[in-house]
């Protein structure tokens, strides 16, 4: 089950975190994997460690920029699943959100999906079909505090995924969306680091125990869905949500 097999996979953001995890899981299926990624070394990094096993290829691309974006996903040109993954974070109320900060969330987070929609519907279009997987947040469904700018960008991730479940249903194209809670990944660990440098191991575990499960989730956890949701076995899922929250969203009161 979960073959992917002779499968072509895009996943921005692909070099670290729950990207790599996604990387790595669907690259052990079968796919052929293509990371987009800012990060250059990081990609290099994961793309050398899939290579031990299957078949990866990484591009160093913004993908707030269309035409970065459409000159990688044009060397690429078959594709058969996309993973919208590559995100930035942000802390801050509105008032106390600078526009230039909002306007960075905005162009990485939910420009940088749009434009690797724009690039990858037409290739699936000519390919016959395909699947697309969203990742959005918590932050989409419920208030988060000191999110504002954040939360903004991924409630336009879950319009956009239910907007293109729909517009592209009978083009053979699912398209579905995944809410992740708080995930134990390098980028965590670095945002405690230098935001609570004297009282790391506290903040770490209240962060844990936001989470009525009471713990942060894996990156492994998120790809094993975000296998599900790409593979044929979930070809009758589209236009859905799917939090990955340990009990966040329904179990905190």
């Amino acid at each position: 089950m979960f073959s992917l097999k002779d499968k072509t996979a895009v996943i921005t953001g692909g070099g670290s975190g729950i990207g790599k995890a996604i990387s790595l899981l669907f690259a052990k299926q079968g796919a052929t994997v293509h990371i987009i990624e800012l990060n250059e070394e990081s990609a290099a990094q994961t793309v050398a460690e899939i290579n031990t096993y299957g078949t990866a290829f990484s591009y160093a691309c913004d993908v707030s920029q269309q035409q970065q974006v459409l000159a990688v996903f044009q060397k690429i040109k078959k594709i058969d699943i996309l993973v919208n993954n590559a995100g930035i974070a942000h802390i801050g109320k509105a008032h106390t959100t600078e526009e230039t900060d909002f306007d960075s969330v905005y162009q990485v987070n939910v420009k940088g999906a749009y434009n690797c929609l724009y690039a990858a519907l037409p290739l699936m279009q000519a390919n016959g079909g395909g699947a697309i997987l969203n990742t959005a947040s918590i932050a989409s469904l419920v208030g988060i505090s000191d999110r504002f700018a954040y939360s903004m960008s991924k409630g336009a991730i879950f319009s956009m995924s239910m907007s293109v479940a729909r517009d592209y249903i009978g083009d053979h194209i699912r398209c579905n969306s995944i809410s992740p809670a708080r995930i134990h990944t390098p980028f965590v660990d670095g945002f405690i680091a230098k935001n609570y440098p004297d009282n790391q191991e506290e903040i770490f575990d209240k962060l844990s125990k936001s989470q009525p499960i009471g713990r942060m989730g894996k990156p492994e956890e998120v790809a094993a869905l975000a296998l599900y949701l790409c593979s044929d076995e979930a070809g009758f899922i589209t236009g859905c949500d799917y939090p990955i929250d340990g009990g966040f969203i329904k179990l905190n009161n």
